[in-house]
């Protein structure tokens, strides 16, 4: 009687396996259009596609993805819509080339908060989940990350926020914009692409980027002075067409989700966080650039410069209805959790 029993669950385990099978042999074929703005030898595209053949591999090969890069399928500036409007149906997705769309996002680019793209990805994305799905309710969002923290690149020095007044400068996102403003300098709107055309043109005469993407966009080319202090991060998303996403499988989706994490946040962007953080070490000993400390007044002046930038976020968080003081509570928190505060 035992070895009845025991060859009848066999068999109703040999018969749901085989179902649980067939259900995922049956799946749709799902083939995604990746966009990733940035050039093709950019260290986030690789991670990018590590992510895509994960995917697959978890989908048993039902889904599959082509990347395009280097905007081939619509500008930098376009990324979020592009996804919206299923032009592309997953994207790298910089939020604050869109100022004051995603106020609370934006919280993520006040000055001076992180200190790492690693962990900083992980709790940028941790922190982001309870605000997303109401603030980028057009797509399906998937994860959020930050690359490595980036400074002024300039043709003078930028010791003091005074320097800036007079300067036309190419910022890395919206809150960076309201800062140059706020410290009277001018604001030169380029992608990272454009940005060396506009600095060799005398279009703009600094820029604000982490250390490595000045060689990858060819900034060293056309300037000399390099602040070394942790100014700011830009922060980023990884977001889905709705409609694509709710087409799919139930255990489609579940692949999907599964890929959707914070620690996958952080797999993605570490490379990308390794690149930069190099390019620091790699700028130091050449021979025509200036890479300079600041004092402990210059950076406490800098740290006070940037206060009213927290009020205006705030302000713009209190405009839709949502609480700002709790919000960044929330923030400051989730980057101590992550080890990840300047």
């Amino acid at each position: 009687m035992i070895k009845k029993s025991v060859w009848l669950k066999s068999a109703a385990f040999a018969i749901a396996a085989s179902l649980s099978f067939a259900a995922a042999a049956q799946d749709k074929q799902v083939d995604l259009k990746l966009s990733s703005w940035v050039p093709l030898a950019h260290p986030l595209n690789p991670s990018i596609q590590a992510w895509a053949d994960d995917v697959k591999k978890g989908s048993k090969g039902s889904i599959s993805s082509t990347l395009f890069t280097s905007e081939q399928l619509g500008k930098a500036f376009d990324h979020y819509d592009m996804v919206r409007d299923g032009i592309a149906d997953i994207a790298f997705v910089n939020p604050g080339y869109t100022p004051g769309r995603f106020p609370v996002m934006a919280a993520g680019e006040l000055p001076f908060l992180f200190a790492n793209g690693k962990s900083g990805s992980a709790a940028l994305d941790a922190w982001y989940r309870q605000y997303a799905a109401k603030e980028m309710k057009d797509v399906h969002f998937c994860l959020a990350f930050v690359h490595d923290p980036g400074t002024f690149h300039s043709k003078k020095m930028i010791t003091v926020p005074s320097d800036v007044k007079g300067l036309k400068i190419r910022p890395a996102n919206g809150t960076i914009a309201h800062f140059v403003t706020l410290l009277g300098g001018n604001n030169v709107q380029g992608s990272a692409g454009e940005s060396r055309d506009m600095l060799e043109r005398g279009v703009a005469d600094a820029g604000t980027f982490p250390w490595g993407s000045i060689f990858l966009f060819g900034i060293d080319k056309v300037v000399k002075y390099h602040m070394d202090a942790p100014l700011y991060v830009t922060n980023f998303v990884w977001v889905m067409n709705k409609g694509k996403y709710e087409a799919m499988s139930a255990a489609q989706k579940k692949v999907i989700d599964e890929h959707c994490t914070s620690e996958w946040a952080e797999k993605l962007a570490s490379p990308w966080a390794d690149f930069e953080f190099a390019g620091h070490e790699k700028l130091r000993p050449l021979v025509g650039h200036e890479v300079y400390k600041l004092t402990p007044d210059q950076l406490a002046a800098w740290k006070k410069a940037a206060e009213p930038l927290e009020k205006q976020w705030a302000d713009s968080v209190r405009k839709q209805g949502d609480n700002p003081d709790a919000i960044m509570k929330s923030l400051k928190q989730t980057i101590v959790k992550y080890k990840a505060n300047f």
